[in-house]
């Protein structure tokens, strides 16, 4: 199927509240995906939108549904963070848990952490689908789907273009995870090393796919914000609707000249 615009939501923490306020940006001006595919906190951002909801509703939910709370803690199960813990908070938003259900097709990707290979899923389950594209290592547990054990997709994959390449007119990234300039104080803890190398690694495999897209929106103003705060959120999607607001005669004009869609 051929599709006018598609876009493609990185992975970034807390950072890929910035793909709200691209929303909200873009709704101002009427333009309208067809076709996501997302990754981590991009994947739960794009089923939300795909599920109707509104740029407001999205940010609500994050700061209502905060998965970073101690209810929300793990008990003998590896990772800080229990994922199956924060399926209810899902099933308000998405009563229908099916990717049927949506509005629009989303593609959301994980890794398969035993057998080390890439999955992309985009029929079915919907929910378990999301908690296994956003089950950071260590953090949060992985997610179990059919006797197969998923961990983030950005471990593999934090810019998901493949599924989109060939069947789009305009292909918009959104890459919220810029790599920080840092000095050497602040790599003082193991998981401050590991978290640096984890960025470096995503951010040069990502960016090799970038000339994919018609437009990346990469908002470096998220450099100041880390992957996983718990608080900050409606700034956060602030700097994603003033880089959406800084690039919109670009954004517009790609629509209006390849066919994409607007709402009148």
């Amino acid at each position: 199927m051929r599709y006018q615009l598609g876009m493609v939501l990185s992975g970034g923490g807390a950072r890929g509240l910035a793909h709200v306020g691209i929303f909200r940006a873009l709704a101002e001006e009427g333009v309208e995906p067809q076709v996501i595919a997302g990754t981590s906190a991009g994947a739960i951002v794009a089923a939300l939108h795909a599920a109707g909801h509104s740029a407001e509703v999205m940010l609500e939910f994050f700061i209502r549904k905060n998965p970073f709370r101690v209810s929300k803690l793990s008990l003998a199960k590896p990772g800080i963070f229990d994922t199956e813990k924060v399926v209810a908070d899902f099933l308000e938003y998405f009563p229908e848990d099916s990717f049927e259900a949506l509005a629009k097709p989303i593609f959301l990707t994980a890794t398969d952490i035993v057998e080390a290979r890439p999955e992309i899923f985009a029929t079915g389950r919907l929910i378990s689908a999301i908690l296994a594209s956003a089950s950071t290592p260590a953090l949060f547990a992985p997610t179990e789907i059919d006797g197969h054990w998923y961990s983030d997709g950005g471990i593999i994959n934090n810019f998901p273009v493949e599924p989109l390449l060939g069947h789009c007119n305009i292909i918009l990234g959104v890459y919220a995870s810029p790599l920080r300039s840092i000095g050497e104080p602040s790599l003082r803890s193991s998981f401050a090393v590991a978290q640096r190398a984890f960025e470096i690694g995503s951010y040069y495999s990502s960016r090799r796919k970038f000339h994919h897209c018609d437009l990346v929106l990469c908002p470096p103003d998220l450099n100041i914000h880390g992957t996983f705060e718990t608080k900050n959120f409606a700034k956060i999607e602030e700097i994603g609707y003033r880089a959406a607001r800084d690039q919109m005669d670009t954004i517009v004009g790609l629509v209006n000249s390849r066919g994409g869609f607007r709402k009148p």
